[in-house]
C-alpha cells in the first residue's frame, strides 16, 4: 500500500464553534457529566478503518475484505476543534498475501450535546476473499473490485443533558453516572460497486454476471444509547440505531441493467469499554454502519463500514497562547463577524 493512502490526516470540526463550547457546560446535569471542553485533551491511539462488501443469496455468502492498514496516531481536542494524525507503519502491517488496497476513507463522527452526525466518503479499490470461501489454499484477490459510497446519518438525542457520547468518543467529558438517551433522525446514501468482470467468482456462481451495482437510499430511523458506569470510573457504552430506507438499486450486465425499488433497513451500532477520570481516559471502541440493499438478481448486498480504535487520552491545562486564540475566536463568533483566513 502506497504511503499516500496510508497517511491519514483527519481534521474534524466538532459542534458549532463557541456557542457549542460555551453552552455545553450550562446544559448538562453536572451530577451525571463533568465537562472538560476548556481543557486540552491529548491522545495516542491505534485504529483500523474498513469498508467490507458482503454478498449472499440462498446458495452462498461471500465477504470481500479490504487490506487496510493498522494505524498509530496522535491527536488533540480543544473546545470545538479536534485534530487527529495517523500513519500505517510497516511494522504494524506485515504482508500476509491479502493483496493491496488503495483507499481513501473519510469517516467523520461528530458528537455535539444534542446531535450525533456520521459522514462517510468511502473510496476503495482492491479486495480479497479468505481461502475457505473460495475453497483454495490462498487468498482470492480482486484488485479490480471498487467500492464508492458517500452518505450521512443525523440523529437527535432526547437526553443530552445526562448522556454523553463525548465522554466515550471525544474524551473531553466524564460520564459519572449511568444514563441513556433515545435517538431519532434520518440517513441518506449513494454508492457504486463495480469490477472488470462478475462481482462473484465464476467458479462459485457461473450464472451470476452482474459487474456493477448502483444504489440510492433515504429514510428515517431511531434507536437508543446507554452508558453503564461502575464506581464512577469504569464504563461501557452501547448505541444502536435502525432505519427503514427507501432503496433503489440498479444491477448492470453487458450494457443492460435491472432496477429494483424496495425498503431495506440500515443498522448502525457503537460500543466502548473503558476507564474515565478527571485526568485520564482509556478505552477501546467500535463504530459500525451496515448499509444493505437487494438486487433484481435476488442477491443481497451489505456494505459494512467502521473503525476499531484503542485510545489513551490525558487532559491538560492549555497554554496562554491557546487560551488567547480561543477567546478571540469566541469573541468574533459572538459578535457575528467572520473569522479572517490566516
Amino acid at each position: 500500500m502506497t504511503s499516500f493512502f496510508r497517511l491519514l490526516p483527519v481534521l474534524l470540526i466538532m459542534g458549532t464553534g463557541s456557542v457549542e463550547a460555551q453552552s455545553s457546560r450550562s446544559e448538562i446535569d453536572t451530577s451525571y457529566i463533568s465537562s472538560y471542553v476548556r481543557k486540552l485533551t491529548g491522545r495516542v491511539y491505534m485504529s483500523q478503518k474498513y469498508s467490507r462488501l458482503l454478498m449472499n443469496n440462498s446458495k452462498m455468502r461471500l465477504t470481500y475484505k479490504p487490506n487496510t492498514s493498522l494505524n498509530l496516531g496522535v491527536g488533540a481536542t480543544y473546545e470545538s476543534l479536534t485534530l487527529n494524525l495517523a500513519y500505517g507503519f510497516g511494522f504494524l502491517n506485515p504482508d500476509h498475501g491479502q493483496g493491496k488496497t488503495k483507499y481513501l476513507d473519510l469517516q467523520s463522527h461528530l458528537y455535539s450535546r444534542h446531535w450525533v452526525t456520521d459522514v462517510y466518503g468511502q473510496f476503495y479499490r482492491g479486495y480479497y476473499l479468505k481461502p475457505q470461501e473460495i475453497k483454495s489454499d490462498s487468498y482470492y484477490l480482486r484488485p479490480d473490485l471498487k467500492l464508492r459510497m458517500v452518505g450521512a446519518s443525523v440523529y437527535r438525542l432526547s437526553n443530552g443533558e445526562r448522556f454523553s457520547y463525548r465522554a466515550a468518543f471525544v474524551q473531553n467529558e466524564w460520564q459519572k453516572k449511568s444514563a441513556g438517551s433515545w435517538l431519532y433522525g434520518a440517513e441518506i446514501y449513494y454508492g457504486v460497486i463495480k469490477a472488470d468482470s462478475a462481482l462473484k467468482p465464476s467458479v462459485l456462481a457461473p450464472e451470476y454476471t452482474t459487474e456493477k451495482v448502483r444504489f440510492y437510499k433515504l429514510g428515517p430511523g431511531g434507536g437508543y444509547a446507554y452508558t453503564w458506569v461502575l464506581n464512577r470510573h469504569f464504563f461501557a457504552t452501547g448505541s444502536l440505531t435502525a432505519n427503514l430506507n427507501l432503496t433503489m438499486s440498479h444491477e448492470y450486465n453487458d450494457n443492460q441493467h435491472e432496477t429494483r425499488l424496495h425498503v431495506r433497513p440500515n443498522v448502525n451500532y457503537r460500543a466502548v469499554l473503558g476507564y474515565n477520570s478527571p485526568l485520564w481516559n482509556v478505552n477501546v471502541s467500535l463504530v459500525n454502519s451496515d448499509v444493505g440493499l437487494a438486487g433484481a438478481s435476488r442477491t443481497e448486498y451489505l456494505i459494512r463500514t467502521g473503525n476499531y480504535r484503542l485510545t489513551v487520552a490525558k487532559r491538560f491545562d492549555p497554554g496562554k497562547k491557546l487560551r488567547k486564540l480561543a477567546r478571540e475566536k469566541r469573541r468574533l463568533l459572538d459578535s457575528g463577524n467572520p473569522i479572517p483566513n490566516e
